[in-house]
């Protein structure tokens, strides 16, 4: 069996010696209180033994966080971190399972406020109207295994853009590129317009008129509907336009992308999480693992 204070090392958990006893320090109780939770409805009742009697856990929280943060980091199999941690691999796949929804239901800290966490896509326009930051939205794709024949919904998950079966995550970000909230992932077949307007953007650019949002050419229907706050680049000029017009529109266009890169640097990093670039394991826990990733890169990026 490995030292276990080797595998805590930043390399092996992609995040900082401080970030993870703020990890620890922050998910603990709500471990403990799931497991409590999860006991009392396995009795059907309060328990009868004194508290600290039964059985040990072999793997305490401190491991069992690490194991996720390894697993997300590198994809290990649940079976060599078993033997790394001494544990069965049924162990590790349960302990995994637990961290990966605590990290997901973290939400998304925010500079300066270290009590805030934004979780829904109202919070983050609430936030950026009252505090006048300019958001960017962009979405993404994950490359998944492709469903089984005969299944209900096969050609769903064929992306039109990537030619491969993936899920697709719209993220949003900020100026500096921390990102600030991640959607459940749709099939990659679906539009990327269509996507932010099934996980609800439309209400939120009503509601919060006065936030503004870069976007690129694919979401050129929102920026129909929803003129001065969801801006696109500037459409292709008319063959035969003259030539101060072009150059304007090529500078136009220069800035908007310059001040969107952001949010494709922000994509960028929660691709260096090896989980993300090819998802090889079930689909329904690609969303959980997706915003449990995002969740510790935005931690870094806002304690730098």
């Amino acid at each position: 069996m490995a030292d276990r204070s080797v595998l805590t090392h930043p390399l092996f958990t992609g995040v900082s010696t401080a970030h993870l006893s703020s990890l620890v320090g922050e998910l603990a109780r709500p471990w403990v209180v799931g497991l409590e939770g999860r006991r009392f409805q396995a009795r059907g009742g309060a328990r009868k033994r004194a508290p600290g009697a039964g059985a040990r856990h072999q793997l305490v929280f401190v491991d069992r966080l690490v194991a996720t943060l390894i697993h997300l980091r590198h994809d290990l199999p649940h079976a060599v971190l078993g033997v790394l941690f001494g544990v069965d691999r049924s162990t590790v796949t349960r302990a995994v399972g637990e961290i990966r929804r605590l990290l997901a239901e973290r939400g998304f800290a925010v500079p300066d406020r270290p009590g805030l966490r934004l979780r829904t896509l109202e919070d983050v326009f609430a936030y950026a109207q009252a505090e006048g930051v300019e958001l960017r939205l962009d979405a993404t794709e994950v490359q998944v295994r492709r469903p089984a024949a005969g299944r209900g919904g096969r050609r769903a998950f064929v992306s039109g853009k990537k030619k491969q079966n993936t899920m697709k995550a719209t993220v949003i970000a900020d100026h500096r590129g921390r990102t600030l909230w991640a959607d459940g992932l749709r099939p990659g077949r679906m539009h990327d317009a269509t996507a932010a307007r099934t996980a609800g953007i439309g209400p939120c650019f009503d509601h919060f008129d006065r936030v503004q949002v870069l976007l690129d050419d694919g979401y050129l229907g929102l920026s129909r509907g929803h003129r001065g706050t969801a801006l696109t680049p500037p459409r292709k000029l008319r063959p035969g336009a003259m030539a101060p017009f072009v150059e304007l529109r090529e500078r136009q266009r220069h800035d908007h992308s310059s001040r969107r890169i952001t949010v494709e640097h922000a994509l960028a990093d929660h691709k260096r999480w090896k989980q993300l670039q090819r998802w090889t394991h079930r689909r329904d826990r690609l969303p959980d693992t997706y915003r449990a990733i995002a969740t510790l890169v935005c931690d870094r990026i806002v304690a730098a």
